[in-house]
């Protein structure tokens, strides 16, 4: 008898599918007619009965496990007197038949949520009735409205949650403080961007002696949630379920509500506020020398923003400065103690990439106005490097303490991902490689060797997509990116249910107390699909179980859980952000047809290049047929596609024209089409989007042309999630044209994995 495997459908746009393994093992291919009867997001089992033309494993659906209660988005038709939805997201592959009188109040083009009432069958479509009118495809916000759906993201507090933050005081009431160091004489400020509407942290610092030598006396005070959320109340059951908030442009849905996050938890300029502070002693060199946690009442000197202090450090005795004399030395001494604490993390080998990170602007009916980079100044720094020496401080004390907790994890590259950077940088004659048992220092020093090189884009984001995923665990193996033995997170309690479970750890510890996890609710599917996929895919080697391995106790496994909980709805909460965005600049570029930009490669795969637009920061495909009429091969060692005949080569950094062909809204896919000096095409709406002339793709022999170019604790350091595909799978060479680049990636590093592990047909 063949084996069955268990695992989840997902399905593709264009009628076929694939099972994504429980093991972590090669996906199984799926054909149309096994689709029918199954949906996108089915838990099976299956058994592969044979290899298809391409190689791929080709299997059956023999049991349905499981049909997730997920609702789905689409919009409702009116066609030869039947009624029914067609589904925003492709991967269902069928229309929803909804019965005459299952329509409720929908009206024929409006978005509209089904329940499914009938699964599919091999020989019928699936039924289901409108549950929800969501409105018009065009009502501003539709875009957010339809992520956090298919998303599952949670997006309405329970009323248990909504009447305990109502009965909430207003201010910090005088038996509040009870128990807490009076802080309100010292000038705490807050330093965040111009549109922050809720102030997680404050920082002061001054010159203090450090052993029998100068340094600084750093002091990072955080909005005190736990005192108002209680373990196992309706708001902290509110806010593990969420367990982030989520980010869109416009939008923000809190994890807590807003009577906390902008009120009673935000650290407001000049009124009282409760907080957790981390008071450190930073010697000359750097080196946090001491440091204790306090619960103490504090009061907000300032509210800065990023932008007005880089100008008064830039300029002591400018306008900015003026207004603000008060706090000008504090402000010197925060970036004295800045620049201590970046020695320590030169000496440590920390990785530390430039990376462009853009901001889209909307204007008052949710439209793009324009897409901007977010350039990070000296203010920025100072912030992320206070708030991770804080950071660093909360999870030494825990993990000194003996206490359970929660880690951020970051661990090395796989043993694949090692191989192929080194093939990498051997084929790009870097001169420089990593260890089989690599620093982070090594990684760095490769990026400052190659800093001045033309290719140094590319080499940079080849070292950042070698790096493994952050996650949250009780087991704690140190921080690869950020070069730390021990590291969580405590600075962001009002956004991240981790930062609050730390915070809960560290009074515990105060107190000489156990802090003990409630018994919360796991969420549904959402957080299963994330939870299964992170425990097969993103799970680093040394988290796998060996022979000797002890079975963790129960306290131990619960922490697990939570950690598992909030690492996948982390991951669900930038993939609903990213839906969202890709919606927006799609509709942004419907606009701007025929129209034609000098852009910068992004990324290379078998089937074609994705291509960064310079001006818009808007990412499409040039798919492999718009190459030219060659045959182009896929050089996997170079990451770049190279014509056969010319030697003409397309790797990540390569300038190029393009002229935006087609957009596809429901797909979130832009495709462009190569413009090659001198040609001239039929339609050209626009000589020059202002954007300078490009060139066009060096030879073999040649040089490449040069490449082009948050939140506080700098995800695009160690923690950027890389956004493309250095290699694809069968399901993307089958379809091409149907892959986004987020797509493409989601097969990128399996596909790397599996080939290392021989021959068997991937992220951020």
């Amino acid at each position: 008898m063949l084996d069955e495997i268990e695992g989840t459908v997902q399905g593709h746009r264009d009628g076929h599918g694939f099972v994504q393994r429980d093991d972590g093992e090669g996906d199984i291919y799926l054909p149309p007619n096994e689709m029918r009867a199954v949906l996108h997001k089915d838990r099976v089992k299956a058994r592969v009965v044979r290899q298809d033309r391409r190689g791929r494993p080709e299997g059956r659906v023999v049991e349905i496990i499981e049909r997730p209660e997920q609702p789905i988005i689409g919009r409702l038709l009116h066609e030869g007197g039947i009624w029914l939805v067609a589904p925003e997201d492709k991967r269902y592959g069928q229309d929803v038949l909804i019965p005459k009188g299952a329509t409720g109040p929908a009206k024929v083009g409006q978005v509209v949520v089904v329940q499914l009432t009938e699964p599919p069958a091999l020989f019928g479509q699936p039924v289901g009735r409108v549950k929800e009118v969501l409105g018009e495809i065009d009502d501003p916000g539709m875009e957010i409205e339809i992520a956090v759906r298919k998303y599952g993201v949670p997006h309405e507090f329970s009323e248990a949650g909504l009447a305990e933050a109502k009965a909430l005081p207003d201010k910090v009431r005088p038996q509040d403080k009870k128990g807490r160091i009076d802080l309100t004489d010292v000038p705490l400020v807050t330093i965040d961007g111009e549109d922050a509407r809720d102030f997680d942290d404050a920082v002061y610092c001054e010159p203090a002696k450090v052993g029998r030598g100068k340094g600084w006396r750093l002091l990072v005070a955080i909005a005190d949630v736990s005192a108002y959320v209680q373990t196992g109340s309706p708001i902290d059951i509110d806010a593990y379920d969420r367990a982030t908030s989520v980010y869109f442009p416009r939008r923000v849905i809190p994890m807590l509500p807003e009577k906390l996050s902008n009120g009673l938890c935000s650290l407001n300029p000049e009124v009282e506020r409760l907080c957790m502070v981390c008071d450190m002693l930073v010697a000359a060199d750097g080196e946090i020398y001491a440091y204790q946690f306090y619960p103490a009442v504090m009061f907000s000197h300032a509210r800065f923003t990023y932008t007005e202090v880089a100008a008064i450090l830039g300029n002591t005795r400018g306008p900015e400065a003026a207004k603000r004399k008060d706090r000008v030395k504090d402000l010197l001494n925060l970036s004295d103690v800045y620049k201590a604490l970046l020695k320590q993390r030169a000496k440590r080998g920390a990785v530390d990439f430039e990376t462009t990170e853009t901001q889209i602007v909307c204007d008052d009916a949710g439209r793009i106005e324009k897409i901007v980079p977010r350039t990070r100044n000296e203010a920025h720094k100072i912030i992320e490097e206070a708030m991770l020496a804080a950071n660093v401080c909360s999870a030494d004390f825990i993990d000194g303490s003996k206490h359970p907790g929660l880690f951020r994890v970051h661990e090395g590259p796989t043993t694949e991902k090692k191989e192929v950077l080194r093939g990498y940088l051997k084929a790009m004659g870097v001169g420089l490689s990593i260890t089989e048992d690599p620093k982070p220092g090594e990684f760095q020093a490769i990026a400052e060797a190659t800093k001045e090189r033309p290719d140094a884009q590319q080499i940079h984001t080849m070292l950042l997509r070698s790096m493994s995923q952050a996650i949250y665990t009780p087991i704690n193996s140190g921080h690869f990116g950020l070069a730390y033995e021990a590291y969580t997170h405590f600075t962001s309690p009002i956004r991240r249910y981790p930062d609050l479970l730390v915070h809960r750890v560290i009074k515990a510890i105060l107190n000489k107390q156990k802090y003990t996890l409630p018994m919360l609710p796991t969420p549904g599917e959402a957080h299963a699909k994330l939870a299964k996929r992170l425990a097969s895919r993103v799970k680093a080697p040394s988290n796998k179980p060996t022979k000797a391995t002890v079975a963790p106790t129960k306290e131990v496994q619960a922490w697990q859980a939570a950690g598992l909980h909030c690492s996948a709805n982390e991951r669900r909460a930038d993939e609903a952000s990213r839906d969202v965005e890709a919606w927006l600049k799609c509709k942004y570029m419907r606009e701007h047809l025929g129209e034609e930009y000098g852009g910068v490669v992004s990324s290379a795969t078998t089937f074609g290049i994705f291509v960064t637009l310079d001006a818009m920061y808007v990412e499409g495909l040039v798919h492999i047929t718009e190459l030219g009429g060659e045959y182009f091969k896929f050089d996997e060692m170079r990451q770049e596609l190279r014509g056969e005949r010319t030697g003409i080569r397309y790797a990540i950094g390569t300038r190029v024209r393009v002229q935006v062909s087609r957009v596809d809204l429901d797909g979130r896919k832009i495709d462009f089409r190569l413009v090659r000096e001198g040609e001239d095409l039929a339609s050209r709406p626009m000589k020059d989007k202002g954007v300078a002339p490009a060139g066009t793709p060096t030879k073999a022999s040649g040089k490449r042309g040069k490449g082009g170019g948050g939140h506080k604790e700098a995800h695009h350091h160690a923690e950027a999630y890389p956004s493309h595909a250095p290699r694809v799978s069968a399901e993307q060479v089958a379809a091409p044209v149907a892959q986004t680049a987020m797509q493409a990636f989601k097969s990128a590093v399996k596909n790397a994995t599996n080939k290392m592990k021989g021959r068997k047909p991937r992220r951020p």
